[in-house]
């Protein structure tokens, strides 16, 4: 009887996780299509940091891995080093500068022997979900992105740059794609869509904000993944209606009571202030940005030149040497990166 049972919910615990498809998403990386290259990118992030997910009632179902770990990722590695790689890789440490242990990130996410205590500290207390977001874009080659330590940033080109790779969208009645992002703002006072709208094009400078990226839409849900959620790059479960529109979104209100033992139906991770979907434009708006092939396919660009021929006036390009002559001398040498620790 028990093994019958047992079997019964093993069954049902993989019926659960049919629609899950980043497992054959995360071997599309270097795929022609952009939309597919985010899903795939933050799908391989999501499998290496062993799946945790929020379901489809809020509730926190699976959390393997937190930020501050020394150990946990699929890999073996530490969670707060993959981190700081995110920051590192992504080239937004030097914004976060100004924040103690930000420098020490630089040698911690390159080695593994480097103790990297003071980024450690930085990893948990810095959100850090804003730099995935921008890891997961640039890896992903996505033309015309603005990176930023600050989801706003972003947020904010969508509504005002025309050539931002994504088109600034209402949650609700529009229908969503993988590559798409899903955001809300993170304080206390509600905005919703109108709100945030306003305060945008009245010149808001910034908001605490935090997206996730839609990476696969399947059976009347919709599955996105963010990092820094719950300390990890984690998964979130949401209904969608049969025209792939978000349905049921719950959104805060400022008569929210509080989680607590004594309000269990206040506990729902979805419920959030949820104000924007940005919506990542079609290929071929994309390739009016900048290139649309998978970053490593793009050409080298051009080599500056350091001397001319056929010189233009003002240029500021010196003339080359007759044949025979000794080569240019730079007045100045070529800057060349620092060794580690120097």
């Amino acid at each position: 009887m028990h093994t019958v049972l047992a079997a019964c919910l093993f069954l049902l615990s993989g019926m659960a996780w049919a629609g899950d498809q980043c497992p054959q998403r995360s071997q599309q990386q270097a795929d022609t299509q952009v939309a597919t290259r985010i899903a795939a990118v933050a799908c391989d992030e999501y499998l290496r940091w062993n799946r945790a997910f929020i379901d489809a009632n809020g509730k926190l179902a699976n959390l393997p891995a937190y930020e501050a770990e020394n150990n946990g990722l699929k890999d073996g590695g530490a969670p707060w080093r993959r981190v700081a790689f995110y920051w590192q890789s992504s080239g937004l440490l030097p914004a976060m500068a100004f924040k103690s242990g930000a420098t020490d990130c630089n040698y911690a996410a390159m080695s593994l022997s480097y103790p990297g205590l003071g980024c450690r500290g930085f990893i948990i207390d810095n959100p850090w979900s804003a730099a995935f977001i921008s890891w997961v874009m640039q890896r992903a080659g996505v033309p015309g992105f603005q990176d930023s330590p600050s989801h706003f940033d972003y947020v904010r080109a969508a509504r005002k740059n025309a050539n931002s790779p994504y088109r600034y969208l209402s949650p609700s009645g529009s229908s969503v794609q993988p590559g798409d992002m899903l955001c809300y703002v993170r304080t206390k006072a509600i905005f919703g869509y109108e709100g945030l709208t306003k305060r945008i094009d009245a010149g808001e400078a910034g908001l605490p904000m935090h997206c996730d990226i839609i990476v696969a839409t399947d059976n009347g849900r919709a599955y996105a993944i963010g990092g820094n959620v719950q300390q990890a790059v984690t998964m979130r479960l949401l209904s969608l209606d049969a025209q792939g529109r978000l349905t049921g979104l719950l959104m805060r209100s400022a008569q929210d009571v509080p989680c607590s033992p004594d309000n269990e139906a206040g506990c729902n991770f979805n419920r959030q202030d949820w104000a924007a979907l940005l919506s990542l434009k079609p290929q071929d708006a994309l390739a009016q940005i900048g290139p649309v092939v998978p970053p490593g396919m793009q050409r080298n660009p051009p080599v500056p030149e350091t001397c001319c021929v056929n010189c233009v006036v003002g240029s500021g390009v010196p003339r080359c040497p007759a044949p025979g002559q000794p080569p240019l001398i730079r007045s100045t040498p070529p800057e060349d990166p620092l060794p580690e620790g120097g």
